[in-house]
């Protein structure tokens, strides 16, 4: 089989990651890469994700990249750009993207419209994922597959968020600010956690479900002592982990939820119970599922090594958005991408 060219489009902290990816999946061939910054451009891909050189050099030149006749571009910047997007579908690539877009109002109202036409213009295909939201939404309403009847379906992430050093970031969602909730807090971290109200309706969508209506709620919990890692502090007193989410409502009942549990420190006043294990998922109904489920990092991980969970969905999906009808995709579109395990199994022999 034919090896998928695909283009790279980024190298930021996912991106690296991403093109890593590319570079061991058999079934894909890097063909090109784009920089954001005009430090990078000229720069071998190799170089720009600590492996050895490729000889494709990162440019900015789209029009380049376009008349490469790759096959799909990995899309994974920190915001989106609707007008590079438009070009790239426009011309016949499908785009898999990292990025849910949330910076030009999401997939949705005229956005989604501007998509939708471009990828009728190109005959290609649009695919968001990541891990959450991602990944593991194709993965519960999946799990579905096996009851006679459905209640209700609910996604809990637990994260340890101490090695994620990112000050703008906790800043901005109140961590280290005096202790509870406030309107104007309510509001910064609603405007955050957006992104989980569009896994919700996409996870809606899968199941065939019309909401009424979709719930934000989000908590605060504090520091039970001072707490420096290092890179920021707080205090006693002061907000250490925030439980927030979306539920999808239909007919007065809760029907889909997902709640991100985000705490840099297991010691808070409130005395949260907090799983070991990131996710947790739930279907009621008959049968009821229950699952955890523990990521467990390779013993040389870095801290950003995390982020290789949200880049690595997107890579392996490739083939299957390569065989997927054209349009702004779903997870029934994609089904859950796998691996080349085979592959790397006989290489290795």
């Amino acid at each position: 089989m034919d090896k998928l060219r695909v283009i790279q489009w980024t190298t930021g902290k996912v991106g690296k990651h991403a093109l890593r990816a590319i570079l061991d999946d058999p079934r894909l061939e890097l063909a090109g890469c784009y920089a954001w910054s005009d430090a990078k451009k000229g720069e071998d891909a190799g170089a720009l994700c600590g492996r050895p050189d490729t000889g494709i050099a990162a440019t900015n030149d789209i029009d380049a990249l376009i008349a490469l006749g790759a096959d799909t571009v990995l899309y994974t910047p920190f915001e989106a750009d609707l007008d590079h997007a438009v070009r790239l579908l426009e011309s016949g690539l499908d785009v898999i993207s990292t990025n849910l877009f949330l910076n030009v109002g999401g997939i949705r109202g005229a956005v989604k419209d501007r998509l939708e036409a471009a990828c009728a213009k190109g005959g290609s295909s649009l695919y968001i994922t990541g891990i959450n939201p991602g990944w593991i939404n194709s993965v519960i309403a999946s799990m579905t597959a096996i009851c006679r009847d459905v209640r209700s379906v609910a996604i809990t992430e637990s994260a340890d968020c101490s090695v994620y050093e990112s000050v703008e970031t906790w800043g901005f969602l109140g961590i280290g600010e005096p202790g509870g909730m406030t309107e104007e807090l309510a509001g910064r971290a609603q405007a955050w956690l957006i992104l989980f109200r569009d896994a919700v309706e996409r996870i809606g969508d899968a199941l065939g479900l019309a909401f009424d209506d979709i719930e934000f709620f989000c908590e605060y919990a504090t520091a039970a002592e001072d707490v420096d890692l290092g890179w920021l502090r707080m205090d006693k007193g002061t907000n250490a982990a925030l439980r927030g989410g979306w539920r999808g409502k239909l007919g007065g009942e809760t029907v889909v939820s997902l709640t991100v549990i985000w705490y840099l420190t297991r010691k808070l006043a409130e005395g949260w119970a907090i799983d070991d294990d990131q996710y947790h998922l739930v279907v009621e109904g008959e049968p009821s599922i229950d699952t955890r489920m523990r990521l467990i990092p390779a013993e040389h991980w870095k801290n950003h090594d995390w982020d290789i969970m949200t880049a690595l969905p997107a890579v392996s999906a490739v083939p299957q958005i390569k065989a997927a009808r054209p349009g702004v995709l779903g997870l029934l579109d994609a089904g859950l991408p796998v691996a080349p395990v085979g592959e790397w199994k006989r290489a290795r022999r």
